[in-house]
């Protein structure tokens, strides 16, 4: 299992929190659909006016598939100031390695 983290600074962006968040709720449809995708979740940091994705992978994203269209980077207008992937090793329900 991985999970990856993507989020992007909106600052001088033109977007808001308030406006992906709306938007974002009429993508969720398409990630439903997603093969391997256990869980996606949107994040927000009002405080340092930042907006983000945490992506849970049953395996790896998949490469060889194309995904959603990303509505923040076409909102925002460039892609994640910072995009990072981790394997889990474990939860609090068991070892996953």
């Amino acid at each position: 299992m991985t999970v990856t983290i993507a989020w992007w600074d909106l600052t001088d962006s033109g977007a808001t929190i308030e406006s992906l968040e709306q938007d974002m709720r009429d993508s969720i449809a398409a990630w439903c659909e997603v093969e391997g995708l256990r869980v996606k979740l949107w994040i927000v940091d009002r405080e340092r006016n930042r907006w983000g994705a945490v992506l849970w992978w049953a395996t790896d994203s998949p490469a060889d598939r194309p995904l959603p269209p990303n509505r923040a980077a076409e909102l925002i207008g460039r892609p994640p100031t910072h995009r990072t992937q981790f394997d889990v090793v474990a939860t609090a329900r068991g070892k996953y390695s």
